[in-house]
């Protein structure tokens, strides 16, 4: 049974302020953010990790990583490739006075070298960047990851796309769909990680390392 979002939205806890204006401010510009029952979930499953460092792989406006910050004491780094979308998310989380726990990098994560992010290793990495990009930025950011880190990955399901069979699907996506379903298919057969697929918000992948 398919769960619709809007009635997910009755079961989610109010928010702040500020995330609500983030996320009106998103919807009007067509800016992607997390769907909220995909952000509730990923929040609790983080609050049973307990990460003490957070990479996240895809800023947008700064919304999910403040909300990961406002829910969990974890130092956070976010990487944004459009610069003026990082320096939107730069705006709220020095609004939200969370500028000493978050730090925005401004650039492709596909790119960057280690230097970059001071050779940092992190307890949870969440990826949240260019679709069809996923394999890419997991073999790149895996060996970051702390022994038993968890890698979560949203937009899965890549808004229904990759449900429909690749005939269905819009001539400029199928690239990008059969790269996501061969990363499905290929993190689910990893050595290294436990996976499991949840089916909400848009989709997601949570990895444990072994």
């Amino acid at each position: 049974m398919n769960i619709s979002e809007d009635f997910m939205k009755n079961l989610i806890k109010p928010r702040e302020p500020i995330f609500i204006e983030m996320e009106s401010f998103a919807k009007e510009n067509h800016v992607p953010i997390m769907q909220l029952s995909g952000m509730e979930v990923l929040l609790q499953l983080l609050s049973l990790q307990k990460p003490a460092s957070i990479l996240e792989l895809g800023t947008a406006i700064g919304y999910s990583s403040m909300r990961m910050a406002d829910k969990l004491e974890a130092s956070i780094v976010t990487v944004e490739r459009d610069e003026q979308k990082a320096m939107l998310a730069k705006e709220y989380i020095n609004r939200a006075n969370l500028e000493e726990r978050i730090r925005v990098i401004i650039g492709d994560a596909l790119e960057l070298d280690e230097d970059t992010l001071n050779n940092q290793r992190f307890d949870a990495i969440f990826i949240d960047a260019a679709k069809g990009q996923y394999k890419k930025f997991f073999e790149k950011y895996a060996p970051l990851l702390n022994d038993r880190g968890v890698i979560y990955c949203d937009n899965i399901l890549l808004n229904g796309l990759s449900e429909l069979p690749i005939e269905e699907v819009p001539r400029r996506k199928r690239t990008m769909v059969r790269n996501q379903h061969q990363f499905m298919e290929w993190l689910m057969q990893h050595p290294d990680y436990d996976t499991a697929f949840f089916s909400v918000g848009d989709g997601m992948l949570v990895s444990i390392k072994r």
